[in-house]
């Protein structure tokens, strides 16, 4: 007798671990591993998830018809064309499910989001990467991968982890370069907090007659509510009706949906979470550079640090000692960055204490 075997694929994972929380005898931890949001989660939207509380037993609105209308607003987008899921994960793994399959490719950028690969693996599909420029994505790269079998490309745009950005007239030359067959999934995690005049959402061209563009968007950053697992996607009404038949019945819970409608209904709450990031990006990448070290441009909340490859100065030894500082930061050898880590833009006495930490470090080097 054997086990059961599980689809080709699915043992060729590599299970994605999130940014750590927590160190070992310390009880007062920094934690800039995540990109979660600095400020914490509106307080409108704390008041929505107490007042869920009397409602546990029941369960959710399947639809997330309130939710859907309030994003709707918020982004003056059709109501009927959203589709709600647990996270903007949930969304990247259902239309990998609802589109690839064996013998089929999933082209990204490499140094992409690591669920892209996941999704595609856990449905028997093939991961493509595309060389970058500059660690940004290529247009040129991307097209030049693609094949009869690409179903999906996916786009992080801002990019994780490097923070770099793909403005809006090179977005379109690549979606009109792809066949029609071809979905372009265009995730803006962290669009919310970019603030450049060639850079723009792809609502628009989920709009277009024949769209192939789903734009998937998140909670979890600058609306702060990473623990609800809140997402959802802009899609094509074909590709919506395609998602809404084989997600879960009740994928969003009570909290979350009240959550999530107070959050984005706070406008002036979003827009002190953005005026805090736009203040400390910038100071963090000043100090980062004045230490001598290099960054990517990053238009999101973090900073991506490269170190030296000498011993003692290169990114393991700083992950170390800042760890013995009681800070937690991301390291990048999973995304192929090994000598990077990434630093997610802190409230304002982290940012200072994470500094001066760095300071320290390479002061050592004297």
């Amino acid at each position: 007798m054997t086990a059961p075997t599980p689809r080709p694929g699915i043992l060729d994972i590599e299970a994605y671990v999130g940014g750590e929380s927590s160190l070992g005898g310390q009880t007062q931890v920094i934690k800039l591993s995540s990109n979660e949001g600095a400020l914490g989660p509106s307080p409108r939207a704390k008041e929505a998830y107490e007042a869920a509380l009397k409602s546990l037993h029941r369960y959710p609105d399947g639809g997330h018809a309130s939710l859907r209308q309030a994003i709707a607003h918020y982004h003056g987008l059709e109501a009927s064309r959203i589709v709600c899921g647990a996270g903007s994960d949930e969304i990247i793994v259902q239309l990998c499910r609802a589109y690839v399959g064996p013998g089929d490719e999933v082209l990204y950028s490499r140094h992409g989001f690591l669920m892209y690969s996941i999704a595609a693996k856990a449905c028997g599909a093939t991961p493509v990467v595309a060389d970058e420029v500059n660690l940004t994505t290529s247009v040129d790269h991307l097209l030049a991968a693609v094949t009869p079998r690409t179903r999906i490309v996916f786009i992080a745009n801002p990019n994780n982890p490097t923070g770099t950005y793909l403005p809006q007239d090179e977005v379109i030359r690549l979606r009109k370069g792809l066949p029609s067959d071809v979905l372009l999934v265009l995730d803006e995690a962290y669009a919310e907090f970019v603030n450049k005049n060639d850079f723009a959402s792809g609502f628009s061209l989920v709009s277009d007659p024949d769209a192939n563009v789903v734009v998937t968007r998140t909670f979890s950053k600058i609306f702060g509510l990473g623990g609800m697992r809140l997402g959802w996607g802009y899609c094509p009404a074909p590709v919506a009706d395609v998602l809404n038949r084989i997600r879960n019945p009740f994928n969003v819970s009570v909290p979350a949906l009240a959550a999530g409608k107070a959050a984005i209904e706070d406008t002036a709450f979003i827009d002190l979470c953005r005026a805090h990031n736009d203040h400390w990006l910038a100071w963090m990448t000043d100090r980062v550079k004045a230490l001598g070290l290099e960054t990517t441009p990053s238009v999101c909340n973090f900073v991506l640090v490269h170190f030296p490859t000498q011993a003692g100065r290169n990114a393991a030894a700083a992950d170390a000692y800042l760890r013995s500082r009681g800070i937690i930061v991301r390291a990048m050898k999973s995304y192929g960055l090994s000598e990077w880590l990434r630093m997610t833009v802190g409230a304002a006495e982290e940012n200072v204490l994470l500094i001066e930490a760095l300071s320290d470090f390479v002061g050592q080097w004297e």
